[in-house]
């Protein structure tokens, strides 16, 4: 199935997009979509110290800066299961360079979590200790490696994120 042919980015501009999720929770594999063979991809097993603090995936018909669909964490109490989607509620936006280029993070909650009771809101509302966990992952990630290539910038809120996804759903549409 071609995630872009089926899904759009949803309903920005209300906050609401689609998700799909590439790499759940606590998992080291670097997952990708190839977007060319429409298949996921294992990119590379990443060292067990840095397990996934969120669930992640990308939003169809994006591109962000880097070529890619636009990323996504997906906040939950638990691991969602890789190669599904969902309606998701968008909190902001993490700002991020990888290797001198911008590849920011759109982050959000399921649009029902009951298990949460659907008590995250805005950016605000997430824990501290997991905007922590989730700045130190993305700024660390890659050390065993090329230490000091990714650089989290900052953690902007809601008008942000649909200005950052407005311009990826405008980069795939020129594509």
């Amino acid at each position: 199935m071609d995630w872009n042919q089926v899904l759009d980015a949803g309903d920005v501009q209300a906050g609401e997009i689609n998700v799909v999720i590439e790499i759940s929770k606590g998992s080291n594999n670097k997952v990708e979509w190839n977007r060319r063979l429409k298949v996921f991809e294992i990119d590379r097993i990443e060292p067990a110290i840095f397990p996934k603090p969120t669930n992640y995936g990308f939003i169809p018909q994006t591109l962000d800066e880097d070529g890619d669909e636009l990323d996504v964490l997906v906040i939950t109490n638990d691991a969602l299961p890789m190669n599904t989607f969902l309606k998701a509620r968008v909190l902001g936006v993490m700002k991020f360079t990888d290797d001198g280029e911008v590849d920011d993070k759109i982050i959000c909650v399921p649009v029902d979590d009951r298990d949460s009771g659907n008590s995250i809101k805005t950016l605000k509302d997430v824990p501290e200790q997991l905007i922590k966990q989730i700045e130190h992952h993305f700024n660390h990630y890659k050390d065993l490696k090329k230490p000091g290539s990714t650089i989290v910038q900052s953690f902007d809120g809601l008008d942000e994120a649909k200005q950052v996804i407005a311009s990826a759903i405008d980069r795939w549409r020129k594509q």
